[in-house]
Order: C-alpha cells, then sequence, then structure tokens
C-alpha cells in the first residue's frame, strides 16, 4: 500500500478495478472503493469494471482484462491498481508481475486505514492483529529478496526456503503475543462489564454503517467531543460516556451509560472482526442498540442489510434495537417521511425506529425521550419485539 498523506507530500495515483461476478449488490461506479482510497490518502485517477462468471485462478480477472488495465495505468500514470475484491496470494503476485506496479486490494485498504486511525493502545494491538493475519499468506509476495536466495533450477528447498519459514514462525509468534495481549485488554474490559452490571447499568452501543454519523449523535447526546468528519473510519476506538436521560410526569429521570463503536462496511475483512472481537463485544453486551443509519444514501437498504450480517457474526442479533434514521437535513421536503415515529420489519421483527439530525438537533428531543421510556421498561427484551404488524421498511424514507 502506497504510504499515507503523512509520509507523503502528494497522494499516490490509483487505478481501481471491480469485477461483477453477478453479485446483487456490485459497486458498478466504485463509488465506496473511491471514497476508501481517498480516506488511505490515495488519489483515485481512473476506474474500470467488467463482468465475469468467476474469477480467473491465475490473474483473477483473465489475460485480456489484465492488458487492458496495464494499458489504462500507463496512459493515466496510475503508480498502483486496487481491486474492489480480495485476491489471493498469487492471484496478487501474478498481476505484480503481468502489469509491472504494485497491486493490492480491498482487504489490505482497510487494514492500511485502521491502521492509520487506531489511536488506542488496544485499537492499535486489534489492527496489528489483523495485518499479521493478513500478511502471514503473503510471505513470498512481500519478502521478494528471498527468491533470489532459493536453490537452482532442478533443486528444491534451499538458504531461501529456510529463511521464508524464518519469516513465517516470527510472523507467528507475534500473532501469539498480540492474541495474548488482546486477550488481557478483554478480561479488563470483563471486568468494567461486571462493574457497571453491579450498578445495574443500562448500556447503549452505538451501532452501523461507517460514515452514518454515529459518532455526530454520541457527541449531540452527551456533549462530548469525540472526532467526527464526513469519512469512512473517522474513528475505531470504543469511547463511553455517561448520558442523563431527564425524567417526566411517568417517572424520574436515570443515567444510562451509551458508547460509540466502530463502523461496519460491506466485505469488512474476517480477520478484522476477530481481531476487533474486544470492542464490539461491547454491542454484543449491551442492553439497548442504537442502530444509526444514513438516512440520505440511496444505498442505505444494503447498509442495514450489512450491518446486522456483521451483527449476526459478533452474537449481537438478538440485542434489542432502535433504528435512527441520521441526516434528515440532508433530506429534501419530498424524501422526508411523512412520520417521525414508525416501526420496521428487520430479521423478521418489528423495530421501532426515530428520525433525526444529528447535526442540526433535530428530532434530538424525541430520541432522548424514546430512550428514556425504554430504560425504565423492566422487561428490557419487549424492545424492537412490539407485537402487531409493522409496513416493511421501504425502499427511501418517506
Amino acid at each position: 500500500m502506497s504510504p499515507s498523506p503523512s509520509s507523503s507530500a502528494s497522494a499516490a495515483s490509483v487505478l481501481l478495478v471491480g469485477v461483477d461476478f453477478g453479485t446483487p449488490h456490485f459497486d458498478g461506479e466504485l463509488e465506496e472503493l473511491g471514497l476508501l482510497a481517498q480516506t488511505a490518502g490515495l488519489d483515485p485517477v481512473a476506474r474500470l469494471t467488467c463482468k465475469r462468471r468467476a474469477p480467473d485462478a491465475a490473474l483473477f480477472i483473465g489475460s485480456g482484462k489484465a492488458d487492458e488495465i496495464k494499458a489504462l495505468a500507463a496512459e493515466t500514470g496510475a503508480a498502483e491498481v486496487l481491486f474492489d475484491q480480495s485476491l489471493s496470494p498469487a492471484q496478487q503476485r501474478n498481476l505484480e508481475r503481468h502489469l509491472g506496479l504494485p497491486v493490492n486490494d480491498r482487504t489490505l485498504l482497510i487494514l492500511e486505514i485502521f491502521a492509520q486511525r487506531a489511536r488506542s493502545h488496544e485499537g492499535k494491538l486489534q489492527v496489528e492483529l489483523a495485518r499479521l493475519q493478513y500478511l502471514s499468506t503473503r510471505l513470498v509476495r512481500r519478502w521478494s529478496h528471498l527468491e533470489r536466495q532459493r536453490g537452482g533450477i532442478g533443486t528444491r528447498g534451499g538458504p531461501g526456503e529456510t529463511q521464508i519459514e524464518l519469516d513465517r514462525r516470527m510472523i507467528g509468534e507475534a500473532i501469539k503475543r498480540t492474541r495474548e495481549r488482546l486477550e488481557k485488554v478483554k478480561r479488563q474490559r470483563g471486568t468494567q462489564r461486571r462493574q457497571r452490571e453491579r450498578r445495574d447499568a443500562f448500556t447503549i452501543s452505538l451501532v452501523g454503517y461507517t460514515n452514518a454519523g454515529k459518532s455526530s449523535l454520541f457527541n449531540a447526546l452527551v456533549k462530548a467531543r469525540a472526532y467526527a468528519a464526513d469519512q469512512l473510519f473517522a474513528t475505531l476506538d470504543t469511547t463511553t460516556r455517561q448520558l442523563w436521560l431527564g425524567g417526566d410526569g411517568d417517572g424520574p429521570g436515570r443515567s444510562v451509560s451509551l458508547s460509540d463503536t466502530v463502523g461496519f462496511i460491506r466485505d469488512l475483512p474476517h480477520g478484522l472482526i476477530d481481531a476487533f472481537q474486544a470492542t464490539l463485544q461491547e454491542a454484543a453486551d449491551a442492553d439497548l442498540l442504537l442502530h444509526v443509519v444514513d438516512a440520505s444514501n440511496p444505498a442505505y437498504p444494503e447498509q442495514m442489510t450489512e450491518v446486522q450480517r456483521v451483527l449476526a457474526e459478533i452474537g449481537a442479533d438478538q440485542v434489542p434495537q432502535l433504528l435512527v434514521f441520521n441526516k434528515l437535513d440532508a433530506l429534501s421536503a419530498e424524501q422526508r417521511p411523512l412520520q417521525l415515529q414508525d416501526e420496521a420489519e428487520v430479521e423478521g421483527r418489528q423495530v421501532p425506529r426515530v428520525f433525526l439530525s444529528a447535526h442540526t438537533g433535530e428530532g434530538l428531543a424525541g430520541l432522548r425521550e424514546r430512550l428514556g421510556v425504554l430504560a425504565r421498561v423492566d422487561d428490557r427484551q419487549v424492545v424492537g419485539k412490539t407485537p402487531g404488524a409493522g409496513a416493511p421498511l421501504e425502499a427511501h424514507p418517506g
């Protein structure tokens, strides 16, 4: 991966490539990949998409399309080629030899962004583990100097093979050490959760697709200064604050624990999900999830589906949810919903939803009121399981 802006005066130019294998949500414009590239400090100078029935075993895209990519890279001055799908180590190595350029995939790009954004000790450990796991399968490609150490024609093994095994062993030991350190952090988090449970603290976690506005909503609710920006993965580290929900005529107010967690994204590398298990455990152990949705994004139904998939993977899919459709200020009057409170069908259950703008503050009072009611409910499992018929989520709010 090319250097980030902090280590380079100008962004490295990159050619984006996407292959449609008939998947239902193929990004034909490569918009999300382009945003990811820009977030990593790269400059997308060209985009190319194609269709295939199945990946080519050697070059992923076939030699003809590889020649087309090579010509387009030369024409646009691209210094790197970035694929929207994951490549096998052999495909990556073969493409680099064919194109004469560095080739990377979506997985490494996301890992690079996470490495740039991690700030806490725990976050850095999590990213380090995921990167080590990724690189452990690509030793031959990453350490090309080892090829010069191999034996001659007709031989197998040799000094180069020994060096590769040494590198593999070193990475294996580093993975083991990092896992042990993360396990210690996980135990510490478990102790903190048990302390909150003894205090009978009602815990709420913000989850959602990256750039849905979770951190902005977090700041608006608790008057915090967590980093928030209009970019993918603006924050990686979990931040927890106390949120006071004032009382009304129906009952006294109370303080709840509110956590902002890492955003999800399509094809999030499995190694990252494993590595961030300690952080994502906040969502799995929460009493309520605020599933923040970017209402202004036309692809929000697909983003919601991806969030639900990751929640199921970390064991948080049965945690009660409240859908929060954010960025109401970015919608036109025609796009705005007719009702500010409704229910939506998510994974076969009725989930309450609210509409607001964390940026302007519109709808925040209604969210606070709803949270105050939910926090006072004795049987917390009724949240998101309201009986009765509810209309399925429409293609766009309103």
